[in-house]
């Protein structure tokens, strides 16, 4: 049998720690488990909580934390044959959650696995359709073949909820260089690397946030510079992503009339879209206002 490491990245969780470690050390799923917490100073008894349970706890300084460094560390700890990485605010949805994702690594092609992400209570109009659509019903085999098919969902990956071959990290790992987006950098070096990523929707979670408009301005704004510091910006996705952002829009724009959708979600909408392009085209921008508008302070 297989050993399967989960990695949990934790820094004031008390609120999802427990619920989280419980249902992953619920999980029905052959092969050895073992969990490891990876935390960044927390304090507000996230550590006391996580030391309830039989899991390793490593604890690193707040400083210390960055998107990829701390992920290839809490990897470099780990010693099963699956890197299982799940955010510590996220709560598995069934009990066949852990075998759903590690069950894709039956064929030998596929070097990464993630899962869906379902709409927590509270989820407001946002992000319940982006999620939505996302994160479909459909099993998915991103191959280069289906780059056109695809389009901008093709580097689309989330170590939210997520599995990658330890042999696989070991060749390619996260790229320390991105402060933030280390999912789709990883994503990139995998699928460049003729490996295949699957996504699965049996393999869900319970997991969304809530942001402003503002917040989502400057999260799209970081997301542009990095898709162009990748090289994954071209034609094809710019296509593909405007003419989803054109039907999530028609969509809201219909509900709207029947007194469904908010004002504020069509606001939102053309804040993220407004940050994309911003963010793509940074290099026209002085950079006290990149400083201003990047939420992960990437010009810092």
């Amino acid at each position: 049998m297989s050993k399967i490491s989960v990695l949990v990245l934790t820094k004031n969780e008390a609120a999802n720690i427990d619920t989280c470690l419980k249902c992953v050390l619920s999980q029905e799923c052959e092969g050895t488990l073992e969990v490891i917490v990876i935390d960044s100073g927390s304090t507000d008894g996230t550590i006391e909580i996580a030391r309830r349970h039989p899991v390793r706890i490593e604890q690193i300084q707040p400083g210390e934390f960055h998107h990829a460094k701390t992920r290839n560390y809490a990897a470099s700890l780990a010693t099963g044959e699956f890197l299982v990485y799940l955010a510590a605010d996220a709560c598995p949805a069934s009990t066949n959650w852990l075998r759903s994702l590690i069950s894709n690594f039956a064929d030998d092609s596929v070097g990464a696995v993630y899962g869906r992400h379902l709409p927590k209570p509270g989820c407001n109009a946002e992000r319940q359709a982006v999620l939505g659509t996302v994160y479909g019903d459909d099993r998915v085999l991103k191959k280069t073949s289906q780059r056109s098919e695809l389009g901008y969902r093709y580097y689309h990956f989330s170590t939210v909820n997520a599995a990658i071959r330890r042999d696989v990290w070991e060749a390619i790992r996260f790229p320390e260089e991105l402060k933030v987006f280390e999912d789709v950098g990883i994503a990139k070096r995998i699928l460049d690397s003729n490996w295949t990523i699957v996504y699965e929707p049996r393999a869900a979670v319970y997991h969304s946030h809530n942001h402003t408009t503002l917040g989502l301005f400057k999260r799209y704004f970081d997301a542009g510079i990095i898709w162009k510091r990748l090289e994954i910006w071209d034609s094809m996705m710019r296509r593909a992503i405007f003419e989803e952002g054109w039907r999530m829009l028609r969509r809201k724009l219909g509900r709207r009339k029947n007194g469904k959708a908010t004002r504020g979600s069509i606001s939102q909408d053309f804040a993220k879209y407004g940050g994309l392009i911003l963010g793509l085209n940074e290099r026209f921008l002085p950079l006290t206002l990149k400083r201003r508008f990047s939420a992960f302070r990437l010009f810092e």
